[in-house]
């Protein structure tokens, strides 16, 4: 799933409708590095929002593991730079892999992330248009949903277009860290907003890319109601009319916080628009099968090498 080389490098959301801003471009990706806090040097100064951990909490605790849901395309871009020409905020996320029982770094693990766009789309699945949920959303934005999701599972489904925006694999470092440069995710019905993540470990690195191994953690990632209510504030979000899921009735979210895959979020809170640093530690059993989906292991994973 990646090269043989080391990395490069409460509101009430019905005031949405009336508080709509500035367009967010998919060049302010730029002020976003890809190691550590490496954000430009104003974009997180000022008033922060920031989750501080509890100490201890991410050694010896596996990260939940959750269904793969329907649009996971295997290691098709092998890449930290997943944004492509997608509008939206930028978001550095930042993610440690450990070994729940030692506490050690995982090296060498190939993890895939993929989620929706600004407006709720799906790479690779446009013909389904807004995660299922209808079509590409335009106009103002609903209020808060009155009922709980209708689900948030469903069997894998083939891709219907070639477009591979806001997917991408790279290799964990020698101290188990990835990054990755992409776009804060939008929402879609049934849903919160959420990052898709799978690890795979036990391969091989060849010139051709990542082969064989197991994968061993399949999870998602989350983002806490004061940060969407923020991003839902700026194009192209707040073109977004999908009915939004809260991430307390979320069906996927299991509410146990940085365990269930609860982002630590960096970022201006008098202006998110600047950019986001999402992180989170992900303990895994890397002698574990978890695909997320739920039927016993899939074939062994393989990938090539891409060049965006």
């Amino acid at each position: 799933m990646t090269e043989n080389r080391q990395p490069q490098e409460a509101t009430d959301v019905r005031d949405v409708t009336r508080r709509k801003v500035v367009v967010v471009g998919a060049g302010a990706v730029a002020a976003v590095g890809l190691g550590g806090s490496a954000f430009a040097a104003d974009a997180l100064t000022g008033e922060e929002v920031t989750q501080k951990p509890v100490p201890g909490e991410d050694c010896y605790q596996l990260t939940t593991e959750t269904t793969e849901g329907p649009y996971y395309i295997d290691a098709d871009k092998i890449r930290r730079d997943v944004t492509e020409d997608k509008e939206g905020i930028p978001l550095l996320l930042d993610l440690k892999v450990i070994d729940n029982e030692t506490c050690k770094p995982v090296r060498n693990a190939a993890v895939d992330i993929w989620h929706c766009d600004a407006v709720g789309v799906y790479s690779g699945y446009q013909d389904v248009g807004n995660g299922g949920g209808g079509p590409v959303p335009t106009g103002a934005p609903t209020g808060i949903p009155t009922g709980p999701p209708p689900g948030g599972g469903g069997g894998h489904q083939e891709p219907t277009d070639d477009t591979r925006y806001l997917r991408g694999t790279w290799r964990t470092d020698r101290h188990g860290h990835v990054a990755f440069r992409t776009v804060f995710p939008g929402w879609y019905q049934g849903r919160c907003v959420h990052i898709h993540v799978k690890v795979h470990v036990g391969g091989e690195w060849t010139d051709a890319g990542y082969e064989g191994g197991n994968t061993c953690h399949t999870g998602q990632f989350f983002f806490d109601e004061e940060s969407v209510l923020a991003s839902a504030l700026l194009e192209p979000y707040a073109s977004n009319t999908v009915e939004r899921t809260t991430l307390d009735r979320d069906s996927i979210y299991d509410g146990s916080g940085t365990q269930g895959g609860l982002l630590r979020l960096r970022y201006r809170k008098d202006d998110i628009g600047r950019g986001v640093q999402g992180s989170i530690t992900v303990g895994v059993d890397p002698e574990a099968t978890n695909d997320g989906q739920g039927g016993g292991p899939r074939p062994s994973t393989s990938a090539s090498p891409s060049a965006s």
